[in-house]
């Protein structure tokens, strides 16, 4: 059974839907916000953008200010040691971290990191919200990858929780703007 506020949800998009169009709902649902220096720095970072879009929407849902409890901020949600290492790395010199092309530029530099590490977009995705070094050391342990390629099992809830969302925002995001 669908409980009432659900209901009314399922109800106003319904209704959105057919008055405006579904493709206009569902890029209101999965905005495409910082567009230019996503595209700029995806290229840049030969990643791929619905992938940067789809961790933005996890990480901030667009919002430039956000702070987690972790101290990660803006909209890729930078820690302190990756903007010191990017800072350090990319010559740059005082950063705004709140402002949107210098944390999309970051975010897509430690993405590409990240692939050289792992080259695989899952061990990348964990290696973004659990840390490189736990995935490194999942990879070795037996409980969690049977081959040292790939994981079985995510042994950090949130992190797993976290590889399944950015995957299904990201096939949403190809599905909606890849035409």
């Amino acid at each position: 059974m669908i409980k009432k506020k659900y209901f009314i949800i399922y109800a106003i998009i319904l209704i959105a839907g057919l008055t405006f169009g579904v493709d206009r709902c569902l890029k209101i649902v999965y905005p495409i916000h910082y567009e230019e220096y996503v595209m700029k720095y995806s290229k840049e970072y030969n990643i791929d953008p619905y992938l940067v879009f789809s961790i933005i929407k996890a990480e901030s849902k667009f919002f430039p200010y956000a702070e987690s409890n972790r101290e990660a901020k803006g909209l890729m949600q930078i820690s302190n040691i990756t903007q010191q290492w990017a800072k350090d790395e990319l010559q740059m010199g005082d950063i705004n971290i709140f402002n949107p092309e210098t944390n999309v530029q970051i975010g897509c530099w430690y993405i590409s990191k990240l692939f050289k590490q792992f080259d695989d977009k899952d061990l990348v995705i964990a290696a973004y919200n659990g840390g490189s070094g736990n995935v490194d050391k999942w990879l070795k342990d037996q409980r969690y990858s049977e081959n040292g390629i790939n994981l079985n099992k995510i042994p950090f809830k949130e992190t797993s929780d976290y590889v399944n969302k950015v995957n299904k925002y990201y096939k949403r995001y190809k599905a909606i703007y890849e035409k």
